[in-house]
């Protein structure tokens, strides 16, 4: 058993195999799902676990070499906007694509994982980077 970290183990499995540029989408309760993309469901109950503490948990353990969030959080979703900024100031790049976009891009991650967030177009794609 680990000590800390994240301790999920399917997450921990899907995280080990990725490679360059796989990605992976941390989603919404709402975030459809792609046919034969594989869903790792976290969601408990409205809000739980939220968007944040599974983005952390996750981000604490991918090497990310940039995020894809939708256009459409500057205008509903200010603490993703928060999270873009702060994420651009760790020189980690942030692409914005619309909503459609990003539920078409969802189609080639190696997973989604899902929260119990609500709150509108809390969505993101970890694009892998490398750790050398």
């Amino acid at each position: 058993m680990r000590r800390h970290g994240l301790l999920h183990a399917e997450l921990n499995r899907v995280i080990a195999a990725m490679g360059h540029t796989d990605t992976l989408v941390i989603a919404d309760v709402g975030l459809p799902v792609p046919p034969g993309v594989p869903c790792i469901d976290l969601a408990l109950l409205p809000g739980t676990p939220s968007f944040a503490a599974v983005f952390e948990a996750v981000y604490a353990e991918l090497a990310v070499e940039r995020l894809t969030v939708a256009s459409e959080i500057h205008r509903k979703n200010p603490a993703l906007v928060d999270l873009s900024t702060r994420i651009r100031a760790e020189g980690v790049g942030v692409d914005e694509v619309s909503h459609d976009d990003l539920k078409r891009l969802a189609a080639r991650a190696v997973a989604v994982v899902r929260t119990g967030e609500t709150s509108p177009y809390a969505n993101v794609i970890l694009h892998a980077g490398v750790t050398f």
